[in-house]
């Protein structure tokens, strides 16, 4: 290593240290076994990691190499879905544009105009582009997202304060931050720098969730309350700011934008609704969301011709083809006039973004390859960074914001293409025909087994489930893999040809991008959409974002009182309800919300909230020193899983939920409450009625007996409730008569009371 590099690996030793994602891997296959070896020992996988990539531009080098091998599939496997790929396209690009577009609006307040939607929408629309032709990993979506609107109102308030920069060479020194931004985030990819992601465990990714998650709803419900205000640099004795039309504007705003919260959530079950066709069900499950945004701006439009124009509040962007927006392309030559002193200052807020964006990005990355998506093409990490470096330098050097990877919109995206897979499946597919092997059974009947525990676990028609499993039977009826061996490996085996649900292509991030850069010159458009009613999108992507973090389950677990907590259980619910104790759950979940409130009070601060990314870089010592000595290490293992791991609802009491430690049967009968007012409403139909319930034997004994009390010689409907002629009779031809169970506790009682 020269001089120049040691000065450089020194100057960002921090940034090095606490970097967070990512591995470059060549299989799902050696990241789980890399995840797994992490719990016992952290610091030892992460030394072993950065040996592993020693040589600068190893790490890019491998990435390249990886996703080379995959890139033509990245095409085909879209192609191939035919006009299915369109439906989480328009999901994913409303996903991602009106978040931007509101951003904009937020930059266009903080910077006087200086910046607005139009440069939003126009770097999320380029990079996007960039990242989906050039990318590593396709499934991660880029945009300007709230951390970098507020980097750029620290910045801002930076320059306006001062007399040599001001507001005409703002967007200058700001090229001038991201250009020194950009070197840093390419050094760190050329150094390998992300091989420290073994030293971020799911803590960091649930804290980093739970932050957007609560920022979104922040901006929403910060929206709201702004709908009964007069909008700032406006005039306050207009028609429309006047008090009764502010109120009724803010009456408005919140019907609007509960409107499109509540039909969103419900539009995306739609599915499951019992009514309306099936084709109509799906159309409405895959485009809900945008279409509810399009269906309540029409309905705002239906207003009384009484009310001002001004009501309902409505987007206001400059057009693209104007003067301010079309000076930013030549910012540039601006760049020379900025004093030599502000470059090198560019240099302090240019390591606090790197450090943001070499975090925000990896963990957009990361959770949108979490294992439970089980995706089959390797990550790129190193060459994403280095990629993101070069997207970063560009943005600079045009005048507008930069962008990275996001959230929710990264997971929301690959959970749009899939369907989650248990990862219990594979465990008790493994379990079933390691018992089989030990049985010694054929592979037929092996195959079997798993093709009956796939089938239970994931109901689906046999002719799609003989498909889906088409490869694994082939390698268990061969029992060749082409390896030496020639046996058949249940953990090799099944994990290698599990099928997976994620559909990998590059289709749908270049067509939402595609499409984010056509709104740019849809504006006119754009302005007929209420403010409302991007508030209430925010609090629909804040809500939809929180299904799979373990932080928050663990949190509306708190609200469930003890005597009650065994209906988790009788629900799909985390195994680590099962396993580890009440009492470590708890310890845990109040570390992650003290931790949580102090990350989310930094972002508060006036000037110290460009600081917030540090909190997060700081747990990766907390996670290997300090948690280990307070939490067992089985414990901690399942609480801090890189898994998300269900099990099946069964009526079984647990250790951790219905027991204390140490609590012995005498105290069982105090575990389950239940208040005698939910037994009279199980027992009474929502009119007051008293419900009349038959056992199964008595509904067995209507069906095979006519009013006479004669037997029956018909079939039922169907099948289930066909009768067995010669078990319903004795051997002489009488009728059997079955009591219930609870007719004979009656009988029972009555013989004691006689």
């Amino acid at each position: 290593m020269n001089r120049l590099d040691g000065c450089l690996l020194v100057c960002l030793f921090p940034l090095l240290y606490c970097c967070p994602f990512a591995n470059t891997l060549e299989s799902n296959k050696l990241f789980n076994v890399q995840q797994q070896l992490i719990r016992s020992n952290p610091s030892s996988i992460a030394s072993s990691a950065m040996d592993h990539h020693s040589k600068p531009f190893s790490g890019i080098k491998k990435d390249i190499h990886g996703r080379l091998q995959c890139y033509k599939q990245d095409w085909v496997g879209a192609l191939c879905s035919g006009a299915r790929i369109l439906a989480p396209t328009a999901y994913i690009f409303f996903a991602s544009a009106l978040p931007v577009i509101a951003f904009g609006e937020q930059l266009n307040s903080f910077t006087d105009g200086t910046l607005s939607s139009v440069e939003t929408l126009t770097s999320t629309a380029i990079c996007g582009i960039i990242h989906a032709i050039f990318g590593g990993q396709p499934l991660l979506i880029l945009g300007v997202a709230e951390p970098t609107v507020i980097m750029y109102n620290y910045l801002y308030g930076f320059a306006k304060g001062r007399s040599e920069l001001g507001k005409e060479l703002f967007l200058a020194w700001a090229g001038w931050v991201c250009f020194w931004t950009a070197i840093m985030l390419c050094v760190l990819s050329i150094l390998n720098a992300c091989t420290l992601i073994t030293r971020f465990t799911r803590v960091a990714g649930e804290l980093f969730g739970m932050l957007i998650s609560v920022l979104f709803m922040q901006e929403a419900v910060r929206g709201v309350i702004s709908e009964f205000r007069v909008p700032k640099g406006e005039n306050n004795k207009s028609e429309g700011n006047q008090f009764h039309w502010l109120y009724m504007n803010g009456l408005l705003a919140v019907i609007f934008s509960f409107g499109v919260l509540i039909t969103s959530m419900k539009s995306r079950g739609a599915r499951s609704w019992r009514y309306g066709t099936g084709w109509l069900r799906s159309f409405i499950a895959d485009y809900g969301v945008p279409l509810m945004v399009l269906v309540w701006t029409a309905i705002s439009y239906a207003k009384p011709s009484q009310l001002p124009s001004q009501v309902p509040r409505r987007l206001f962007c400059p057009l693209p083809w104007e003067a301010g927006s079309l000076s930013h392309w030549t910012v540039i030559k601006d760049m020379v006039k900025v004093p030599g002193v502000h470059v090198l200052t560019a240099m302090v807020p240019a390591m606090m973004i790197a450090a943001l964006y070499f975090f925000d990005h990896s963990v957009a990355a990361q959770m949108a390859q979490q294992k439970e998506f089980n995706l089959k093409n390797p990550s790129a990490y190193h060459y994403d960074v280095f990629l993101l470096g070069l997207m970063t330098l560009m943005c600079g050097l045009i005048g507008v914001p930069p962008s990275n990877g996001v959230l929710p919109q990264s997971p929301m995206h690959t959970r749009s293409l899939s369907v989650l897979k248990r990862q219990m499946m594979r465990k008790k597919m493994v379990e079933c025909a390691k018992e089989g092997i030990k049985l010694e059974a054929s592979n037929s009947e092996i195959f079997g087994r798993m093709h009956a525990v796939f089938v239970e676990m994931e109901p689906h028609p046999n002719r799609l489930v003989d498909k889906e499993l088409e490869n694994l039977k082939e390698v268990v009826m061969n029992g060749d893999d082409g390896d030496a061996t020639g046996k058949f490996d249940p953990e090799r085996h099944i994990e290698a040809y599990l099928p997976v649900r994620v559909n990998e292509q590059r289709v749908t991030n270049l067509l939402q991008s595609i499409l984010v850069g056509f709104a740019v010159f849809a504006i006119p458009a754009i302005r007929m959409i209420p403010t409302s009613v991007l508030w209430g999108y925010f609090a629909y992507m804040s809500i939809d974002s929180l299904p799979g973090n373990q932080f928050w389950e663990r949190l509306l677990l708190f609200f469930i009182p003890a005597g009650r907590r065994f209906k988790v259980l009788e629900s799909v619910h985390a195994s680590y309800v099962e396993s580890v104790p009440f009492k470590y759950i708890t310890m845990f979940t109040v570390f992650q919300v003290v931790y949580f409130l102090i990350c989310y009070g930094i972002t508060w601060i006036p000037t110290g909230g460009i600081l917030f990314p540090l909190p997060f870089f700081l747990l990766i010592p907390i996670r290997e020193h300090f948690l280990p000595k307070l939490f067992p290490h089985e414990h901690l293992q399942e609480l801090d899983a890189s898994e998300y791991e269900e099990y099946i609802g069964r009526p079984v009491q647990s250790m951790s939920l219905s027991r204390k430690e140490g609590s012995g049967e005498d105290h069982m009968e105090n575990d389950f409450k239940i208040d005698s007012a939910e037994i009279l409403d199980e027992l009474t139909t929502r009119r007051g009625e008293l419900k009349l319930r038959s056992s199964f034997n008595d509904r067995q004994f209507d069906e095979v007996t006519t009013r006479r009390g004669k037997l029956r010689q018909r079939s039922s409907f169907n099948d289930r409730f066909r009768v067995n002629a010669d078990k319903a009779m004795t051997p002489r031809g009488e009728l059997k008569l079955r009591s219930s169970f609870n007719d004979r506790l009656l009988h029972l009682g009555m013989s004691e009371m006689n």
